[in-house]
């Protein structure tokens, strides 16, 4: 049954409500990682996907985990290892004593999907993950299957082990909306941490939102109205990170290779829903900076001076900001 409305105005009201609703619930079990949550939860109402970059310890599992749960959704986890298949991911046919097939489905048919680290199976198997994330739906010998909405893809990398990995290609990339850097917390937060995890006490997390609403919210930020400068200086900010473009200085001199239209698009709705979850009900240039990194530090590749020199793609992106 769909979640009514009287306006957008009411409905704008409601995100930015439940957003401070599910911050409070989550931050009952995950101990700091604000931004990070902001960035997982806007990538949702965007009805995007997003890779989370971290190593080992960090707790993404659980965050990812608490937010499921907050938002009242099925929650699958899929380990990725070089011998993982893609019927291990989507599912396959099997045969029946009667000798009938029948689809036995696999864990991507569930509304959030932890891929832990997706860049250790093959690129076949990886590929399996992306076609459901774009189509938002498998095909099993012929036969196409709906994934359940609302339906959101969250892969994790380890940013220091790489060998045995096959890192996913830029093409690839190109399909998560966020890229989001989980840091280590720090010392009071860790010495919360600690606390909290080493006692007999489970903290609950209350249901805050519902598939239907959730899929509303999807809608909402998508009707959200956005001014003609906005839109431009988010496409103006995709092309100066590609080389060769006047007035891309920076990316001329320390890009190989630029983000492409996909990047407008996301920095758009992601602006969009930043605003919302701010309590305004349309978004300015700050709202596009707000999510410029996480946007654009997977579309963009450095070339052998920016490395040479150690200028990193956050600084490439910050100077961007600023041409």
């Amino acid at each position: 049954m769909a979640v009514q409305f009287s306006n957008d105005v009411e409905a704008a009201d409601a995100l930015s409500t439940a957003h401070k609703k599910l911050k409070e619930e989550i931050a009952k079990v995950v101990v700091g990682q604000d931004e990070v949550v902001r960035l997982l939860l806007t990538s949702i109402f965007c009805q995007g996907h997003s890779l989370l970059v971290g190593v080992p310890g960090l707790a993404k599992t659980l965050l990812v985990h608490t937010i499921a749960t907050s938002l009242d959704l099925q929650f699958k986890r899929v380990q990725f290892t070089p011998d993982l298949m893609p019927s291990d991911i989507v599912g396959a046919e099997t045969m029946d004593k009667e000798r009938n097939f029948h689809f036995v489905k696999g864990p991507v048919f569930a509304n959030i999907v932890l891929a832990d680290e997706i860049n250790r199976t093959p690129p076949k198997t990886q590929a399996a993950l992306l076609e459901a994330m774009q189509e938002y739906a498998v095909t099993i010998a012929g036969q196409q299957y709906e994934l359940p909405k609302p339906f959101f893809v969250l892969a994790t990398q380890n940013p220091i082990e790489q060998e045995g990995t096959y890192p996913l290609p830029e093409a690839q990339l190109d399909r998560f909306m966020f890229n989001v850097l989980l840091d280590y917390p720090t010392y009071d937060q860790e010495v919360s941490i600690v606390k909290n995890t080493t006692v007999d006490d489970i903290q609950k997390v209350d249901k805050v939102l519902t598939a239907e609403e959730i899929i509303a919210f999807q809608h909402l930020v998508r009707r959200v109205p956005i001014a003609d400068n906005v839109v431009e200086y988010a496409v103006k900010l995709s092309h100066l990170t590609r080389p060769g473009v006047n007035g891309s200085t920076t990316a001329n001199e320390f890009l190989e290779w630029g983000a492409g239209p996909r990047a407008s698009q996301f920095l758009v709705l992601g602006a969009k829903c930043n605003a919302l979850l701010q309590g305004k009900y349309s978004p300015d240039i700050e709202d596009v900076q707000a999510i410029a990194k996480p946007v654009l530090r997977h579309r963009i590749v450095r070339n052998f001076k920016a490395e040479a020199e150690g200028v990193t793609v956050d600084g490439i992106i910050d100077r961007l900001t600023k041409d």
